[in-house]
């Protein structure tokens, strides 16, 4: 038996690999998600092809990320891997070249947090405004 792969519960693994909140997701996909409505696109089997999208969009992950990641293949591989090669796997870890460098990677992520909490901070301000106006309409 073929065991199907559950985009919404990829969705939540990448999500929380990037150290993003339900909120900030739901923010960055528009005004008509909250953190209510990504707790139920997680426990989705299947995610509709655009919205899919979209998340991939707000990750910054390819959309067959989610299609295709099953965490128990993965586990499979790595254990095979490490009991294949075990007499050789700390001096592969040892001999192992980053392709990029981690302190860029931190500052990357870290200005990108700085964004989306800047983003959410203008938007509450422009909420303030349209509240007062409205106070002062009435």
């Amino acid at each position: 038996m073929e065991q199907k792969i559950h985009q919404g519960r990829n969705v939540k693994r990448f999500r929380e690999m990037l150290g993003i909140k339900q909120e900030a997701l739901a923010f960055d996909l528009g005004e008509e998600w909250n953190q209510k409505k990504i707790s139920l696109l997680e426990q989705k089997a299947t995610i509709e092809a655009p919205l899919l999208q979209a998340i991939s969009n707000v990750l910054n992950i390819p959309v067959e990320a989610f299609q295709n990641f099953d965490e128990e293949q993965a586990i499979n591989i790595i254990s095979n891997t490490f009991h294949d090669f075990k007499d050789n796997a700390v001096a592969s870890a040892m001999n192992y070249q980053c392709s990029f460098n981690p302190i860029d990677k931190i500052v990357e992520l870290y200005d990108e947090k700085i964004a989306l909490y800047e983003r959410m901070l203008k938007e509450k301000e422009e909420m303030m405004e349209r509240l007062e106006r409205l106070i002062h309409k009435a």
